[in-house]
């Protein structure tokens, strides 16, 4: 039985979730299993953050069981005008968008339109022109890319640099793309820096399976994921662009300094948010808020269902949260950083041994982040715990998830 004070701290909590969020499931922690007074401790490390101007502002919202148990906003999300950041701030997700565009071709998958193991070819034919480039010069492919490369990261894209394969980029001129077909059409252009399926190198695979997806639906990227999963999970804030009657929820974007936040967000980089852009990115366009974001992560966690709706199957699922890298391309990393212990489903990164990278990490939790620092990580193994933390900080930095990730773990008490 509950005590009085922790019943109360629960009431308060509960009562602390906006009405906006009223359609999310709420549970008091206890009721779940974890604990109201270190759930609290959040509260303290954001703060710290703030006062320490490493960030400007943050949400962080946290599930177990399918039931929210805490969602709270912290800082600002505009330092200049003073306004609050808010629990529907709309953000910037960038890479959180991949998940999202992964899971819309899943759905084409189990409705045998899309075959993972195919040549992506098949459905965009301009990929059976590329190359790979060599210290020898251009080669051709051992084998082509398949779906299954451009979901997990292994198509052989290279990343912007100062090597032949950077500079091919830069030639490319991809932010001049008109529409998604002339991006993959420049893109198919530039180099593959390896061999399909011998690396795991981030890069624009998941922009190519937009388009495949698109291909394959017959309805505009955008669109088919408006219709199947942003309208029946009630995903209200999310989209390529925000609405001009929902600018004012949209934060501004930082980087740090040796003299606090600078802003990196104008009127003129923000121009790119104010309507539907050119190039719908699977890759990393959407915006939206922790709402939005919980409600498509509760569906996975939850095997592909919720609210009695299906979307995808148990099998699909395990498929998207399970390690799908070949040998030869495990761990993934960027640069020299490696994240030991860590590979790549379709879809997401997943944990696969304990390691002294990111040591706070448990084994099976799956997840990945933004590159303004947005995060989220899901761990299937402690009933589903769900975390989702939003801010406005390039470049990319772990600060909030290494720091809140050992007080949510500690914060689960099933005894």
């Amino acid at each position: 039985m509950l005590s009085r004070i922790s019943f109360s701290a629960c009431l308060l909590l509960l009562i602390a979730i906006p009405l906006h969020a009223a359609d999310l499931p709420l549970a008091a922690p206890e009721s779940v299993g974890m604990s109201s007074s270190k759930l609290n401790q959040i509260n303290e490390l954001m703060n710290e953050q703030l006062e320490e101007d490493k960030l400007a502002g943050g949400v962080v919202i946290v599930a177990r069981k399918g039931k929210v148990v805490f969602f709270e906003a912290y800082g600002h999300r505009d330092l200049a005008n003073d306004n609050p950041m808010e629990k529907n701030t709309i953000v910037r997700l960038f890479s959180m968008t991949k998940s999202i565009a992964t899971a819309t071709a899943m759905m084409l998958v189990e409705e045998g339109k899309l075959e993972i193991d195919a040549p992506a070819s098949k459905y965009a034919p301009v990929l059976s022109t590329v190359n790979v480039w060599t210290e020898e010069g251009l080669v051709e492919p051992k084998r082509e890319i398949t779906v299954a490369d451009l979901m997990r990261h292994t198509a052989g894209f290279g990343r912007g640099g100062d090597d032949a394969v950077g500079k091919a980029f830069k030639k490319a001129k991809l932010p001049q793309s008109k529409d998604l077909d002339d991006y993959v059409n420049r893109l198919a252009a530039v180099p593959l820096a390896y061999q399909p399926g011998e690396e795991w190198i981030y890069s624009n695979s998941i922009d190519v399976l937009g388009l495949i997806v698109q291909e394959v639906s017959g309805q505009p990227f955008g669109e088919f994921l408006q219709e199947r999963l942003f309208d029946p999970l009630d995903m209200t804030d999310i989209g390529f662009y925000v609405p001009a009657e929902k600018l004012d929820r949209f934060a501004v974007n930082y980087k740090r300094s040796e003299d606090g936040l600078i802003p990196i967000s104008n009127s003129e980089t923000d121009a790119r948010y104010h309507s539907m852009p050119a190039v719908q990115s699977g890759g990393g366009g959407l915006v939206g808020t922790a709402a939005d974001y919980m409600k498509f992560l509760l569906m996975i966690a939850n095997g592909g269902q919720w609210n009695g709706k299906r979307y995808l199957s148990p099998e699909t699922i395990k498929l998207m949260t399970t390690n799908q890298l070949p040998e030869a391309a495990f761990p993934i990393g960027f640069g020299s950083q490696v994240r030991h212990g860590t590979g790549y489903s379709f879809g997401f990164n997943v944990r696969t041994a304990d390691t002294e990278w990111d040591p706070a990490a448990r084994v099976g939790e799956y997840g990945w982040g933004g590159a303004a620092s947005t995060h989220y990580w899901v761990s299937p193994n402690d009933d589903g715990l769900i975390v989702v933390t939003l801010e406005q900080i390039m470049p990319y930095t772990f600060d909030t998830e290494w720091l809140l990730k050992p007080v949510i773990y500690d914060a689960i008490n099933d005894n």
